[in-house]
C-alpha cells in the first residue's frame, strides 16, 4: 500500500461496514516499521492488511477482504505476505487479535490463543466542582524529555520495542504522563489520530487516575474505552466498580517465541495491528 492507495483502501473497507480509519492507513503507509499490503482486481482495492515490527515482536492486523472476493485465499495470501515481511525484519514473535472467522484462518498458520482482550466502556464524567487533594500520581502533558521513561515502561509491559510509534505519536497535545511522588513516570497515555490510546501503568491506581482524567476530558456526552488483558483480574474488578462494562472480547493469538511481558500493566492499545 502506497500513500496514494489509502483513500481507495479506506473507501473499500468503510463501504462494507468495517471501522478502520483513514488516519490509521495513512500512518501505516508512511511508517517504516509498518508493512501495509493491498490486493487489487481490475485496478480496484479488494483486500488490505498491515504488519508492524516492534523490535522482536510483530503485529498483524487490519486484514479485510471485500465480501465479493472472499473464499479465494486473499486473506491467507495477505497474512502470509505480512508474516514474510515481519520474519525478514527480525521479528521472532508474531501477535494478532482474531475474530471467530479469522481464528479459523490463523490456527492452521501456526497461531495459538495466548490470552483474551477485554474491551470495556464507560460514559464520561463531569469535571469536579472542587479540585480534589493532590493525587499520587499527578497527570501532566508529555514533554520530549519523558520519551526514554515512556519507552522503558512500555518495554517492561509489552516485551516490545515501540519507540518508533512513541517517538512519532507522543506529543504534548495528545499524550499524558502520570508522575509518582518520587518524580518517576508511573504511567502514560498516547492517543493516535485514529482514536484509541496506548495506555501503560505500573499500578491500578496509576491506571485509574489516567482513566478518570480521560473520562472528565470526554465529558458527560462522551464515552471512554479501555483494553485490558484477562490476566488483570483485579484491574477488571476495579473497572467494574468504576462503571465500566464489557463491550466485546477477542482472543490474542501468538506464533513463535514466548514473550517476556507484564500484561497486567497494559490498559489500552494503539490498535490491534500495532499493539
Amino acid at each position: 500500500m502506497r500513500p496514494d492507495d489509502v483513500d481507495a483502501a479506506t473507501e473499500m473497507v468503510l463501504g462494507h461496514g468495517w471501522g478502520v480509519r483513514r488516519e490509521w492507513l495513512a500512518f501505516a503507509a508512511s511508517q517504516a516499521a509498518c508493512t501495509p499490503l493491498i490486493a487489487e482486481f481490475d485496478r480496484a482495492v479488494v483486500a488490505t492488511g498491515v504488519g508492524t515490527a516492534n523490535g522482536p515482536v510483530g503485529w498483524i492486523g487490519s486484514i479485510f477482504v471485500d465480501p465479493a472476493f472472499r473464499g479465494r485465499g486473499l486473506g491467507r495470501a495477505i497474512t502470509q505476505g505480512i508474516i514474510d515481511a515481519l520474519d525478514s525484519a527480525g521479528c521472532r514473535t508474531l501477535v494478532l487479535v482474531a475474530t471467530s472467522e479469522g481464528r479459523r484462518l490463523y490456527e492452521p498458520m501456526g497461531f495459538q490463543v495466548q490470552t483474551h482482550y477485554r474491551i470495556l466502556e464507560a460514559p464520561g464524567l463531569a469535571a469536579p466542582d472542587e479540585p480534589d487533594e493532590p493525587a499520587a500520581p499527578s497527570i501532566r502533558p508529555f514533554h520530549s524529555d519523558d520519551l526514554p521513561g515512556l519507552v522503558a515502561l512500555d518495554r517492561a509491559a509489552t516485551g516490545e520495542d515501540r519507540v518508533h510509534a512513541l517517538n512519532r505519536l507522543a506529543v504534548a497535545a495528545t499524550a499524558k504522563v502520570a508522575v509518582g511522588a518520587d518524580g518517576e513516570i508511573s504511567g502514560f497515555l498516547v492517543r493516535p489520530p485514529w482514536g484509541g490510546g496506548a495506555t501503560v501503568a505500573r499500578s491500578i491506581e496509576d491506571a485509574l487516575t489516567i482513566v478518570r482524567a480521560r473520562r472528565v476530558t470526554s465529558g458527560l456526552d462522551g464515552r471512554v474505552r479501555v483494553g485490558v488483558l484477562q490476566e488483570n483480574r483485579e484491574g477488571l474488578e476495579r473497572l467494574g466498580f468504576e462503571g465500566f462494562r464489557q463491550a466485546w472480547s477477542a482472543p490474542r493469538m501468538l506464533r513463535g517465541e514466548p514473550l517476556s511481558w507484564r500484561p497486567e500493566l497494559i490498559w489500552g492499545q494503539f490498535n490491534h495491528a500495532m499493539g
